[in-house]
């Protein structure tokens, strides 16, 4: 089967926005500007938090996807879910009809974070919430040459990833030792974006450096890949990459919900304050790890 190569169709840059009320420092990486040129992705962010952090919200209609890089991170839902994320550690959890949850810094110490918002289908925006904590030790990986791939969603090489999501998604982190290559294999209907968290790559033929994101769109034939290199002489390069096929249906946004209409909007405004979310919980703060 004959697999076509892609190429990245444009690269930007992370926007830092600094502190604000939640948050010691803030980023933005994917900006929910324009959800038809990233769909099914809607917003990637960065934040650095101490105190307060995210204490109790509601989603709707979404899956969001938390990637520690530093610190531990508390979380806790009204689903009865909680616990705590290390460096590495990723969370999945499907927001769908309504959720309520907290995001906080252990012990208010540090917690360094990315969290990725991914669109549902409108058949799935209902569909029953859920929480997965996808340890970074557990999740099993591909190795090449040079090259390494922790595999969080979606298939790589034959390796299947942990999480289980309501719209496929492929994701992984591809860890390059200085100057080497890898063809990374995606499915050919998905829309790609690569985020460098360390160092410097050339994806696709284009030079990419730490803080950047390139995109790569869905392309014809069943299957695709990427060149993706380490453009690093003397340090580890490693790359985020998420794919999905995109919706290509209406997106209205408001605050924490997404859906395919104002009126659906309103209406989980309506929902959540008549308690269809459920209750606020009593939850106490985690006294260990």
């Amino acid at each position: 089967m004959t697999s076509t190569d892609r190429t990245v169709v444009r690269v930007e840059d992370k926007v830092r926005l600094g502190p604000d009320a939640q948050v010691d420092d803030k980023a933005i990486i994917i900006a929910p500007r324009d959800p038809r040129a990233t769909d099914p992705f809607l917003a990637l962010a960065e934040d650095w938090f101490s105190e307060p952090g995210f204490e109790w919200h509601p989603h709707r209609g979404i899956e969001t996807v938390t990637m520690v890089l530093d610190g531990v991170l508390e979380h806790g839902d009204n689903a009865g879910h909680s616990g705590a994320l290390l460096p590495g550690d990723v969370q999945w959890m499907t927001a769908g009809r309504g959720i309520i949850h907290r995001e906080l810094a252990f012990k208010n110490e540090h917690a360094h974070t990315l969290q990725l918002w991914i669109n549902l289908p409108a058949r799935k925006k209902l569909v029953a919430t859920g929480y997965q904590d996808l340890r970074g030790a557990a999740r099993p990986g591909v190795t090449a040459a040079g090259a390494s791939i922790d595999v969080i969603s979606g298939t790589v090489a034959g390796v299947a990833g942990p999480a289980v999501n309501q719209h496929p998604i492929q994701g992984s982190i591809i860890t390059l030792e200085p100057g080497q290559v890898t063809d990374y294999a995606l499915p050919a209907a998905h829309r790609a974006f690569l985020y460098i968290l360390e160092g410097v790559a050339t994806i696709g033929g284009r030079r990419v450096g730490e803080g950047q994101v390139a995109w790569s769109d869905p392309v014809r034939g069943a299957s695709s890949s990427l060149r993706v290199g380490s453009a690093s002489r003397d340090a580890t390069t490693r790359v985020l990459a998420y794919s999905g096929q995109p919706l290509r249906e209406p997106v209205a946004m408001g605050g924490p919900f997404v859906m395919n209409s104002k009126a659906e909007i309103e209406a989980a405004y309506r929902d959540f304050h008549a308690g269809r979310f459920g209750q606020v919980p009593r939850q106490a703060r985690l006294k260990a790890v």
